[in-house]
Formats: structure tokens, C-alpha cells, sequence
């Protein structure tokens, strides 16, 4: 296994991947698939891996299918040594001479931003699925090539390794990279308080690039400067990071009508995160909408996940965080913030980045640390699923809404088991009023047939708890308590 380098943060597992792929013994070429979001560190993986083993790598830019195999050849001259570009007659020409480099040692031939290639021709995977063939092992070919193709462009990427697609069936690594989990990201960016690094992921998420590429390692010093930092990083105007909210979206080859794209996203950022109130909230009928949340899913901007009770009730959440942030915080005040009017922004707009922005966002924190982190404190037979969920309740004529559900894994013929209801609370110290709640849910769920028996009653706080619910807590085994330093291992 080649040893992951000194400058490559994290990223353990999916090193191991890479480099098992990339020096993978068999006789015959290899073929694998990278993908993810922008800015969450490919190239630089790919980069890092093919410097390692002495490996190709070209990244396409777009172009014409005639200027990008001209700098294909000049990537390759470079790499072999020859002084003057390879002047190929076509890809097929040009695939043939790159599959030919690994002599006596396993290669990686990385080709990042695949899906310009494929714009620029559209016969590209076609080409390159024939060249997989004959040096596979059903027709007896042999080769070193260990090749790795990349693109950001999710909704493209999705599509390689899909369907009745060429390059189906050939792929022998599917590898998505995602954003650092909270926990890599508060160290990441060296933030010790567990309160701000929660603040801060509420803004950058774990995409690596934000932190010196788009501030310059500008960091927020304590919780007393947090203010300042949003002041003079992602609300300020001469920062790289104060467009991406709207970059993000615009780099994406589907989208096709970005006015459209903002609205949904603002809705789900304002709260309406179903069907019918993403419509209601924009203005369209509910069968307008299902192209562009179809198309946001597939760009891996929206995330729809079901509701656990309720049959057929989907709820959408935005992925990337600064999204969510422009959208709720930046984009209703952009006049202002074009204007250099930071901090002015700021202090109207703090008490709807705790609701809107924080609020929701430690919700996602409290799953994620579920999902993660925190499997032990729910028994054992393993997780089947961690979302949200809400309960009628007939007798009060309401319904209760639960953050955090955790379902155990489902088996024929046996009631679900519940293994617990969470309720999450970024602002407020939390009492016994909030634990009645989860307790009434729980007996509701137990008189539709769930199991109950063993569900785990957690309250999650952004602020703590109050001394009548620690001693609860005390009491009840089946009662947890998780605050932010547990959240990020603290105690």
C-alpha cells in the first residue's frame, strides 16, 4: 500500500481506495470512477496519487474536441519526456499510446474534468469503452493502465456508469468524494470550541477548499470573533468566497434557468422543505416543480429524504451549507453587500442565521453524529435509517415533529423498531417539557405497532439543559443527554 503524503489532510479511507486501485495486481487494465461536488479535493487526491506512483495526469478544460487532443498529447509529451507534443489523429489513436505507458508496473492514468471531454465529443465513452475491452480480460489483452477518470459535474458523472450507457458493467472502483465530516472539519480548520466549529460548519460545511483557497486561512480566533470573521470573509465583497453561493449553482451544466433554481433553493432555505410548500412559496403549480428538483438532486445540491411515519412525505434540504446560508442570509440583502455594508448586514441578519441557517443545520449535525459517532448509545442489531419524522396525535389534534428518528433495521414479518426519537435545539436549554414530548410520540408509535421497548428518549442542545432534565436523565437509562462537546467528542 503506497503511504497516503504528509500535505493530504484526512482523507484515510479514501487514500486506500485509490492506491489499492491504482497498484492492484491483475494482468489487465483497470477502470474506475471519481466524482463529488466541487471543491472538496479530487484533483488534489488524483494529483497527489499519480505523483506518488508516477502516474499520467490531465486535467481537460473546456474546449474543442480538436484543441483538447492537442493538449491531451502535449500532457503526454510531457510526461514521457519528448520535447514536442504527440500529434494523434483521434482519441482512439491517443487512447491506444496512453494504455500503452505502464510497462512493467501497475499505473494510474488519471483524466480529471471528464465531462468537457465528453461535451466537447460525445463518442468519448464509447471510444473508451472499446479500448477497455480489448485489453480486458475476456479478449485476452493485458496492460499496466490503471485508468481514473473525475468530474465534478454530478449530474454528468452520474450518468458514466448508468443505464444502457457504454461505460456500465466496467468500472471496478466507484468512488464519491464527499465533504469532511464535522468532526475532520472543526480539525481542519483548527477550531478546538466545539460551539464555534458548529457555527462555522454552519457556513462552509467540510468542503477543504474554503479554508485557504477562498480565505487565505483566515480563521475566526473565538467565539467572541465569530462575528467579525462572517463580517470579513464570506459577507465580504473583494473575497473569492462571496460569490460561490451563486457560483455553486451556476457551474452546474443542467441547470438551464438559474432564476428558477434560486427560487427552490431559497424556499427550502426559508423552511418549506415539501412539495407543495417549495411550489406555494415560488409561485409555480406542484407539477411545474418536479423537473428542477430532479435536476438539483442530481447535482447533488438537494438532498430528498422521507419522513419516517408518514407514508409518501418527502423533505428536501439543501446539501452544501454556504448554500443554504446565501440563500437565507446574503442573498435578501445583496444591494447592501455590494455596497460594502458587511457588518451593517450582519447585525440585522444574526437572528435569522440562528433560526433559518443554525437551527436547521444542527439538526443535520445531530443525524450525522448518530450515523458516525454515536451508534453505541442506541444497543445493539445495528441502524436502518436516521431522519425525521411526524407523528400524529388524534388526541390533541396535532402532530408532533421529531429531528432525529432512528429506525432499526427492518425485518418480514416483525414490528419496526424504534431505537430513538431525538428532539434538537440549537438556542434553547432544554427541559422536561421537550422530553414529554418525545415520550408522547414514543407511546403513540407504540399504539400504531412500533417497538418501543428499547427507544433511546435523546435531547440534543446547542445551549444545555436544565437541572430538573439532568436529573431525569439520572434517573432513566432510556433518557440521553447530548450536548456540543459530545457532539464533537468532547466528553
Amino acid at each position: 500500500m503506497v503511504e497516503k503524503p504528509d500535505h493530504v489532510f484526512g482523507r484515510d479511507w479514501e487514500w486506500e481506495a485509490l492506491a489499492e486501485f491504482a497498484t492492484g495486481s491483475q494482468a489487465e487494465v483497470a477502470f474506475g470512477v471519481v466524482s463529488g461536488r466541487r471543491r472538496q479535493g479530487k484533483t488534489f487526491l488524483l494529483r497527489s496519487l499519480a505523483e506518488a506512483l508516477g502516474g499520467f495526469y490531465f486535467e481537460a478544460t473546456e474546449g474543442t474536441d480538436v484543441e483538447l487532443l492537442r493538449l491531451f498529447g502535449m500532457a503526454l509529451a510531457r510526461h514521457t519526456g519528448s520535447p514536442v507534443g504527440f500529434p494523434f489523429a483521434d482519441w482512439r489513436d491517443a487512447l491506444t499510446f496512453l494504455f500503452s505507458l505502464p510497462k512493467d508496473r501497475p499505473m494510474p492514468l488519471v483524466i480529471d474534468e471528464f465531462p468537457y471531454l465528453m461535451k466537447a465529443n460525445p463518442a468519448i465513452a464509447s471510444i473508451l469503452k472499446q479500448e477497455i475491452d480489448l485489453r480486458g480480460r475476456t479478449h485476452g489483452g493485458s496492460s499496466n493502465g490503471r485508468l481514473l477518470i473525475c468530474g465534478s459535474a454530478l449530474s454528468v458523472m452520474g450518468k458514466v456508469l448508468a443505464g444502457q450507457a457504454p461505460l456500465r458493467g466496467r468500472a471496478r472502483l466507484e468512488l464519491l468524494v464527499q465533504p469532511l465530516p464535522y468532526r475532520e472539519a472543526a480539525r481542519f480548520w483548527d477550531v478546538p470550541d466545539p460551539r464555534l466549529a458548529a457555527m462555522l460548519h454552519a457556513v462552509v460545511g467540510g468542503t477543504p477548499a474554503y479554508r485557504d483557497e477562498f480565505v487565505a486561512g483566515d480563521r475566526p480566533a473565538s467565539l467572541a470573533d465569530f462575528d467579525a470573521w462572517i463580517s470579513r470573509t464570506v459577507l465580504n465583497r473583494r473575497t473569492s468566497l462571496f460569490r460561490e453561493g451563486r457560483y455553486l449553482l451556476a457551474e452546474e451544466p443542467a441547470i438551464r434557468d438559474p432564476a428558477l433554481y434560486h427560487s427552490v433553493l431559497a424556499a427550502v432555505a426559508e423552511g418549506n422543505n415539501t412539495w407543495g410548500g417549495i411550489a406555494g412559496y415560488i409561485g409555480h403549480k406542484s407539477a411545474d416543480i418536479a423537473h428542477p428538483l430532479n435536476v438539483l438532486e442530481d447535482c447533488g445540491l438537494l438532498v430528498k429524504e422521507k419522513d419516517a411515519f408518514r407514508t409518501g412525505r418527502t423533505r428536501y434540504r439543501i446539501a452544501e451549507p454556504l448554500i443554504t446560508f446565501y440563500q437565507a442570509i446574503m442573498r435578501p440583502e445583496w444591494t447592501d453587500l455590494s455596497l460594502g455594508l458587511a457588518e451593517e448586514v450582519w447585525a440585522r441578519s444574526r437572528q435569522r442565521f440562528l433560526s433559518k441557517v443554525m437551527g436547521p443545520h444542527f439538526e443535520n449535525l445531530c443525524r450525522e453524529y448518530v450515523l458516525r459517532y454515536g451508534r453505541h448509545n442506541f444497543g445493539e442489531g445495528g441502524i436502518g435509517e436516521v431522519v425525521a419524522g411526524t407523528v400524529a396525535d388524534p388526541g390533541e389534534r396535532a402532530q408532533i415533529d421529531v429531528d432525529i428518528v432512528v429506525l432499526g433495521v427492518p425485518y418480514p414479518g416483525e414490528p419496526r423498531a424504534i431505537k430513538s426519537l431525538g428532539e434538537a435545539k440549537w438556542d434553547k436549554v432544554m427541559d422536561l417539557r421537550h422530553l414529554g414530548r418525545l415520550r408522547r410520540a414514543r407511546d403513540l408509535l407504540a399504539a400504531k405497532g412500533y417497538e418501543t421497548a428499547i427507544t433511546v428518549l435523546a435531547c440534543y442542545s446547542g445551549a444545555g439543559f436544565d437541572d430538573a432534565l439532568r436529573a431525569e436523565a439520572d434517573r432513566d437509562p432510556q433518557v440521553l443527554l447530548v450536548d456540543v462537546p459530545m457532539l464533537y467528542g468532547l466528553e
